[in-house]
């Protein structure tokens, strides 16, 4: 995915992000209050939605910003030297504050308080060796796919993830942005606050790991 600068960017950012933090939050509220207590009907309904999402904000908003919606994709594009830092750490501001304003949408539309702290317990060694692949793997993913139409990437991407809520322990949050927004809602995507910092590190680290071999793999 290009990377395009200007405020019109930024703007696009934060949008995608608090739509993206949105059908995470809200299709995981939806399928927990359809799905009789079957948790694996709620993650179907929660790994569809997201894939679906990521689908359709990467083909509209991708020829604007790049549709990173991703502080670590962000980041890997200001060290490739196709995006200036003032303007990566003013994008990673808004993904942030987007997919908080996303978390407070979804909990309000489903007539829950704005904000609500997560006590939903995602700790182990486990659950952070999975955030790191999980992390490793998208940021290779969209690394591979830089230059690809903004659909294609879309659906590259939107299949990875699908999938991925399936195969990895952590259901593969795999960025900080949805991370840290996450942790305000106290519903079936929610993750407690104490619990967030050991995710980010272990998103940090895969991406650490990603993105030089990505540059030996794509250049």
């Amino acid at each position: 995915m290009s990377a395009r600068s200007g405020w019109a960017a930024v703007a696009a950012e934060a949008a995608s992000t608090a739509l993206l933090v949105l059908a995470v939050v809200g299709s995981g509220i939806m399928g927990e209050r359809l799905a009789g207590g079957s948790a694996a009907i709620t993650l179907l309904a929660n790994a569809i939605a997201t894939g679906g999402a990521l689908f359709a904000l990467i083909t509209v908003f991708g020829p604007v910003s790049g549709a990173h919606m991703n502080p670590l994709v962000t980041l890997r594009e200001a060290l490739e030297r196709r995006l200036g830092f003032a303007q990566a750490a003013l994008r990673i501001a808004v993904q942030v504050l987007g997919g908080l304003a996303g978390c407070v949408l979804a909990n309000v539309l489903f007539g829950l308080p704005p904000i609500m702290a997560a006590t939903t317990a995602r700790a182990g060694a486990l659950l952070f060796a999975s955030e790191t692949v999980a992390t490793f793997a998208l940021v290779t993913i969209v690394a591979g796919m830089a230059g690809r139409p903004a659909h294609v990437t879309g659906a590259v991407i939107g299949a990875w993830i699908t999938g991925a809520y399936w195969f990895t322990s952590s259901t593969s949050f795999a960025n900080p942005a949805v991370t840290i927004a996450r942790s305000a809602t106290d519903t079936f995507t929610g993750i407690c606050p104490h619990d967030v910092p050991g995710f980010l590190l272990a998103q940090v680290f895969g991406a650490a790991l990603a993105i030089p071999l990505a540059r030996r793999w794509f250049r």
